[in-house]
């Protein structure tokens, strides 16, 4: 793999890692920080790109600190969004492949320290939540700041970096699907000015459906170097290597959440062919985040990474498209079509953002803060697919009658081929953008912005688009009262999509506004309360294309919308207890249909709830647990004109911790009371298997 260390090097940034100001522990208490900090303290920059508390941005900013989601038992990206208002996590179950969420009814673009890390589908392997120091979520479009942003709301992943205070920590875990692991996190200084940090993590280990593995090893080293108080350079590296597989096994309708007379396939049934099957994949990632101050009202802030990453995906599913009411081919309901799909990838990414802050005053209280800046990103997506189609009994899979392929993708020749193609895509973004937050008085935050992008996409070397947009951005919020801050925003996204519709067209770009309305709740510092409604309308979103084999095809729809409202609280309260809880409502429609999108539950909710407890001689426990629900979805096709209903499911969740001095030991559950559900059934004839009970203990030390 290419590393690229000379253009890492060119392209520096400033790090996007405002954490939650956090109360300190007193020293003679071992036990962790508190894992949730409300009101005030809430900061990211990146709503705004600039370090300005949440209570002041007209738009819902939700931020997850490594300590929370981890005790809420997250071991994807996926899973950090579980106790997230407006987010619908593992839409399509638990997913050894990608990382999902739909925020507001959208899928959610994946940003890391700003920049977008995610291009393409099944090109790269998923990020770890180890690596980062909290996780973000802006609900609502965010073009004006970021270019390619999802008209829904962005993740964005904040990279731990060195620290000159010395700490660390060393894990090992064991837990269900014989999950074993050890885990290590080190920082602190190495001279006068530089600073060093060390991330890493190995892990061996099955998943919920046989044969699937998710194994991984990822070393992250990062340096500081800050010769002053106004530089700072900072260079995060990252290798990671992943041997896994699809646990999405796209098992007929029929046979799961319809009847068949053979009963229901099993939970954990793998349809492929074990020892072929993988989705194995190596990436290389280097970043550079540079500050500088040039006075106390001028800034200039500068980042950029370098990605190289390739992937193998060899997978088996069922053909349930061609027929989904009855995909089988016996009378016995047995016998179905078993498709074997190969792929290689290969993808490249660059990427830049550099913009330069003023602060200044146009009155006694009057304060501005400027922001002036430019991105560019690159990507090119390579891919080389075959697809075969054999036989087999379902209910009976006799796996070593299937074909390997030489351990290779299907090609001409091999029994059962279909067709294979090539992908050769470029997509080049450069953007400029400008914001300005206006605050009066100190009560009033006004923020204005716009943006200019153009965007070129080429397929094997020819251009096929060249399009530009301008996004806006407007909203106001004001604190009316002592501690109540209603606000209205009008936001626009703009989102090149990288990849072909299934007849070989490029995708065009999405489009989209939203409205908001809310209200920010803040009577201490250890209270927040939001209350947001919205309607977006968007142009050219992705959907799938049910006309053919392929689940992965996809068209490009006319107008839909999103509304819905959104109510997030979270407090701390007397009694040290810590309490998060999330409701939301959406309704998502393709304009003229009066259907709700496939998979698009109206409703979600969550409760999240901790408590410590002083046991005495240096010893805590801490306790917590919470409960989250998401409704029924329904999808509709040609086989089922009146839609298939995917029951909705409420899951229980716990952790339980015991510390002393330097020591804990954690224990951590997910779908505690192991309720079996579907995420999403869909009516072009597959459906998707919820994640099954997690159990697993964690032994740390820390120094």
């Amino acid at each position: 793999m290419k590393f690229a260390l000379p253009l890492l090097l060119a392209s520096s940034a400033l790090a996007s890692n405002a954490a939650f100001a956090r109360e300190a522990a007193p020293a003679e208490q071992p036990q962790r920080e508190p894992i949730v900090v409300t009101g005030e303290r809430l900061q990211s920059e990146s709503a705004t790109k600039t370090p300005v508390p949440a209570i002041e941005v007209p738009q819902p900013v939700t931020v997850v600190p490594a300590e929370l989601y981890e005790a809420q038992g997250a071991i994807s990206i996926s899973d950090t969004l579980n106790y997230v208002a407006g987010v619908h996590s593992n839409p399509y179950g638990p997913d050894g492949r990608v990382d999902g969420g739909f925020v507001r009814g959208v899928d959610a673009l994946q940003f890391r320290d700003g920049m977008r890390d995610i291009f393409s589908f099944y090109a790269s392997i998923r990020a770890d939540p180890y690596n980062f120091s909290q996780v973000e979520v802006i609900r609502g479009p965010s073009s004006v700041l970021f270019g390619s942003g999802s008209l829904g709301g962005i993740i964005n992943l904040v990279s731990k970096t060195p620290e000159f205070s010395p700490s660390g920590e060393i894990s090992v875990r064991y837990g269900s699907y014989d999950r074993f692991e050890a885990l290590a996190d080190f920082t602190g200084p190495i001279g006068d000015t530089l600073a060093g940090r060390v991330v890493a993590r190995v892990r061996d280990s099955g998943t919920q459906t046989d044969f699937v593995p998710d194994d991984r090893v990822l070393v992250s080293p990062s340096l500081t170097w800050s010769p002053g108080m106004d530089t700072e350079l900072t260079l995060i590296g990252l290798y990671q290597e992943d041997d896994g597989g699809s646990t999405s096994q796209f098992l007929p309708l029929v046979g799961t959440l319809l009847p068949n007379p053979n009963g229901q396939l099993p939970q954990d049934l793998f349809i492929g062919k074990p020892g072929y099957d993988r989705y194995d994949g190596r990436l290389a990632q280097g970043t550079a985040l540079f500050r500088q101050n040039f006075s106390e009202n001028v800034r200039l802030n500068m980042r950029g990474r370098y990605i190289d990453s390739d992937l193998t995906y060899f997978t088996h599913y069922p053909n349930s498209y061609s027929n989904p009411a009855n995909p089988y081919l016996d009378d016995d309901q047995r016998i179905i079509g078993n498709y074997a799909s190969g792929s290689y990838a290969t993808l490249e990414i660059a990427s830049s953002d550099n913009n330069l802050q003023f602060d200044f005053n146009t009155g006694d209280n009057i304060e501005h803060i400027l922001l002036a800046g430019v991105d560019y990103s690159w990507n090119r997506v390579r891919k080389e697919d075959g697809l075969a189609l054999e036989t087999i009994d379902i209910y009976d899979i006799d796996y070593g009658a299937l074909s390997d392929f030489g351990f290779d993708i299907p090609r001409a020749g091999d029994p059962g081929f279909i067709f294979g193609s090539t992908q050769d895509t470029e997509t080049e973004q450069l953007g400029f953008y400008l914001q300005d937050q206006i605050r009066f008085f100190d009560r009033v935050s006004l923020v204005l912005g716009a943006r200019r992008d153009n965007v070129t996409v080429s397929s094997f070397g020819t251009e096929t688009i060249d399009s530009s947009a301008t996004s806006f951005r407007a909203g106001v919020i004001a604190e009316v009262v002592s501690g109540v801050s209603p606000f209205v925003s009008y936001t626009e996204s703009f989102e090149p999509i990288a990849g072909t519709t299934s007849d070989g067209t490029p995708f065009v770009p999405k489009q989209g506004e939203q409205w908001e309305v809310g209200l920010k709740i803040h009577p201490t510092d250890n209270v927040l309360v939001t209350l947001t409604a919205y309607d977006i309308r968007e142009k050219g979103r992705p959907i799938s294309d049910d006309s053919t084999p392929d689940p992965t095809d996809q068209v490009q729809a006319g107008e839909s919308f999103s509304r819905g409202f959104e109510a997030s609280a979270s407090a701390r309260l007397p009694g040290d207890f810590t309490v998060i809880a999330n409701f939301s409502y959406n309704e998502a429609e393709i304009e003229g249909t009066n259907r709700q999108l496939d998979n698009v539950p109206k409703t979600n909710a969550s409760l999240w709830l901790t408590r410590p407890f002083d046991l005495g001689n240096d010893v805590t426990l801490l306790l917590g647990g919470g409960v989250r629900h998401a409704g029924e979805n329904v999808s509709y096709g040609a086989a089922f004109p009146d839609g298939i209903v995917t029951p909705g499911h409420t899951l229980v969740d716990a952790v339980a911790e015991l510390s002393w001095n330097d020591w804990s030991l954690a224990l951590n559950a997910t779908n505690l009371f192991d309720d079996e559900y579907y995420s999403a059934c869909l009516a072009r004839g597959d459906c998707f298997l919820g994640a099954e009970r997690n159990v697993y203990a964690t032994l740390t030390r820390r120094f």
